[in-house]
């Protein structure tokens, strides 16, 4: 398997993108004065960066965006990060009862 440089951008600009935008709502709900405005400001760049960077990979026909298949790769980006998780959860669990077992 060869290291695709664009898909690996992809990834990391639309996760970057996406908590972001969680990061500036959640400060912005629950921030007060500085700290909701600054909320707001991250989750408009959140928003405006994802928008951006799915229409560029999306629909443009520029040469290096049109290489990428940007839903397949986050498509299986997500189901590979959940299996991940599942498979580390798993262990911690049968280490934790080792652990307090003995």
């Amino acid at each position: 398997m060869e290291f695709a440089f664009m898909d690996f951008l992809t990834l990391v600009v639309f996760a970057f993108a996406l908590v972001m935008l969680l990061a500036g709502i959640f400060s912005a709900y629950f921030g007060s004065g500085k700290s909701r405005a600054a909320g707001g400001v991250m989750a408009i760049v959140g928003l405006v960066l994802g928008i951006v960077w799915a229409y560029l990979v999306g629909f443009s026909d520029i040469e290096v965006f049109s290489d990428v298949a940007a839903w397949d790769l986050v498509y299986t980006a997500v189901i590979d990060l959940i299996g991940i998780l599942i498979g580390a959860l798993i262990a911690v669990g049968i280490f934790l009862v080792v652990v307090l077992k003995s």
